[in-house]
């Protein structure tokens, strides 16, 4: 059941990536890139009916009703070959995976990453190789004790690891699918893009959202000379937003507001204002020369 489980998920997170790829519309004028979110979100719920339910349904009834393994041979050499696969197919997940971390740590990287897809297999095929050891341990110990009992208690231990790890899946999914900020070091290189030009003074709000793996939406209010001229500021727009696009390339839709700072209303939790105070802060600790 849990190997028609995977199956089915790498089902339906290749049918989300088809469908987010398709080109905006009317009523969808940003397009359909959190698609890939919902249907990494579907594998949890998934992941978790399918997979951790019924093994735990299954395990209990074992327990209560135990049936005499008659061919325990038979199920270690099958168990042995799943592994083999299993290792394989998650040795192939952190091979792709490593080309994405770039040494970031791998609970960061499950935990940061905007693409559902490698976090969602990576999941998935840990839990697959834990639940087949302990599938294997179970089989051993209802052979060695003569307990049947522990055919069942190694279902429910797969169940609860299933269970955990569609519950993780769907915690961060589900952040996906509300909306999640471009990361700490993309804002930085947004606000530097900006300020880059003197006629924009300084970024006075910041604000990102992730439509999707590969786009970002970008809208910030900058600060600009009360004399400026409108053409002087929408040229300057202009180029502020092609540095953006350079230093971000997922930058797909960017909208730049120009205003007059009023440090009275600085929001202590814009990404653009925090980045001004670190400046400010290192500039004062500068020593003389």
């Amino acid at each position: 059941m849990h190997s028609v489980a995977d199956s089915g998920n790498q089902v339906l997170l290749l049918i989300g990536r088809t469908r987010s790829e398709r080109a905006e519309t009317e009523e969808h004028p940003f397009g359909f890139g959190p698609e890939r979110y919902f249907y990494a979100f579907m594998v949890a719920v998934v992941l978790f009916t399918v997979g951790a339910a019924f093994s735990c349904y299954e395990g209990v009834d074992r327990i209560r009703h135990p049936e005499k393994l008659t061919s325990p041979y038979v199920a270690f050499a099958v168990l042995g070959i799943a592994i083999l696969l299993e290792g394989f197919s998650l040795r192939t997940a952190v091979k792709e995976s490593n080309r994405s971390r770039r040494g970031v740590r791998w609970r960061s990287f499950i935990r940061r990453a905007k693409a559902p897809e490698l976090p969602a297999i990576l999941l998935e095929d840990v839990a697959a190789l834990s639940g087949l050891l302990l599938a294997l341990i179970g089989v051993a110990l209802a052979t060695i004790t003569h307990s049947d009992r522990w055919d069942g208690a190694g279902s429910v231990a797969i169940g609860l690891l299933l269970g955990c790890v569609a519950v993780v899946l769907a915690t961060e999914m589900k952040s996906l699918l509300i909306g999640e900020s471009a990361g700490s070091g993309a804002e930085a290189a947004i606000v530097a893009a900006i300020e880059a030009d003197p006629a924009l003074s300084r970024v006075i709000h910041l604000r990102t959202l992730h439509l999707g793996p590969e786009t970002l939406l970008v809208a910030a209010k900058v600060a600009i000379g009360g004399n400026a001229s409108a053409s002087s500021v929408v040229a300057s727009i202009d180029a502020a937003e092609r540095r953006i696009r350079a230093a971000v390339p997922i930058a797909e839709l960017i909208y730049l507001e120009p205003d007059i700072y009023r440090p009275a209303r600085d929001d202590l939790t814009d990404p653009a204002v925090r980045a001004a105070r670190r400046r400010l802060r290192r500039d004062v600790r500068r020593p003389l020369r």
